[in-house]
C-alpha cells in the first residue's frame, strides 16, 4: 500500500466517524424534542455512510485497476450502476416505508458537513506546520 493510499484510507476513516458523532449529536439534541424522526434521521445518515464507504471502495478497487489496464469505461460503467441501485434502494425506502423525508435528509447531509469539517481540520493542520 502506497502512502498516498494510506493516507486516504485514514481521511476516509476520520470522515466516517465525524459522521458518526454528527448524527449521534442530532440524535441526541434533537429527539427527545420530537422535532425528527430519529428511525429516519439514522437511515439517512447509514444510508449516506454505506454509499460512502462504497464509492471510496470502489474508486480503491474497481476504477484504478482497470484504469490501470486501460479499461476506465468498465470501471465508470460499474460505478454507475452501483448508483442506479442506490436510487432503487432509496426510493424503495420511501415507497415502502413511511420515513419522514426531511429526518432523513438532515441525517442524509450530515456527511457533507463531516467532509467539510474533515478539510478544515486538514488546513489547520497544515497551517501549523
Amino acid at each position: 500500500m502506497s502512502a498516498v493510499e494510506a493516507t486516504a484510507k485514514k481521511t476516509i476513516l476520520r470522515i466516517e466517524l465525524w459522521h458518526g458523532a454528527l448524527l449521534l449529536v442530532l440524535l441526541a439534541a434533537l429527539g427527545p424534542q420530537r422535532f425528527v424522526d430519529p428511525v429516519a434521521l439514522l437511515a439517512g445518515g447509514l444510508f449516506m455512510g454505506v454509499n460512502f464507504i462504497l464509492l471510496s471502495l470502489g474508486i480503491a478497487w474497481v476504477l484504478m485497476p482497470f484504469a490501470g489496464k486501460g479499461r476506465v469505461k468498465a470501471g465508470v460503467g460499474l460505478l454507475a450502476l452501483k448508483i442506479i441501485i442506490f436510487l432503487a434502494l432509496l426510493s424503495a425506502l420511501f415507497f415502502k416505508f413511511s420515513l419522514d423525508a426531511l429526518s432523513f435528509s438532515l441525517g442524509f447531509s450530515t456527511l457533507i458537513l463531516a467532509i467539510v469539517i474533515e478539510a478544515v481540520r486538514v488546513k489547520l493542520k497544515a497551517e501549523e506546520t
